[in-house]
């Protein structure tokens, strides 16, 4: 798996990215922009797919003022319900893509691909850099 940050990975001022996308899942958002337009990420820990972050046409889906922006991957912001950043606050996620079909109305669900989330928790360093870093609230794209 390699991972990019993307341009924007980092919303905060420490340059530590909270979230970051795989080459072969940033390749497939740029299919799904080519077709869709521009497009955001929100993770809302759902009961059904709630460790499968949900690709929406920006304009399509209401970010709550309460949801977190975590960054940018392959150009597109990502998003966290503030519910669920309680409980992820502490991990960098990463987007991967695997075969499947997902939940829910995510665009990708079509083409027998699926998001999903791949987490590690923040190094000593990094937690202590975020630390000092305000949480980016509401929509910002």
């Amino acid at each position: 798996m390699t991972e990019v940050a993307g341009p924007g990975g980092a919303t905060g001022t420490t340059g530590v990215p909270k979230v970051a996308i795989t080459v072969e899942a940033a390749d497939l958002v740029a299919e799904l922009a080519a077709e869709h337009g521009p497009l955001l990420f929100h993770q809302s820990g759902g009961c059904c797919d709630g460790s499968s972050p949900m690709c929406y046409p920006r304009e399509e889906f209401r970010v709550g003022d309460a949801d977190v922006l975590l960054g940018w991957v392959a150009g597109q912001p990502f998003y966290m319900s503030a519910a669920q950043y309680e409980y992820w606050r502490h991990t960098h996620l990463t987007v991967d893509v695997v075969p499947g079909r997902g939940g829910g109305f995510s665009v990708e669900a079509p083409t027998g691909r699926r998001f999903l989330i791949r987490s590690r928790v923040f190094t000593d360093g990094e937690a202590a850099a975020l630390a000092a870093d305000p949480v980016t609230r509401g929509r910002r794209h």
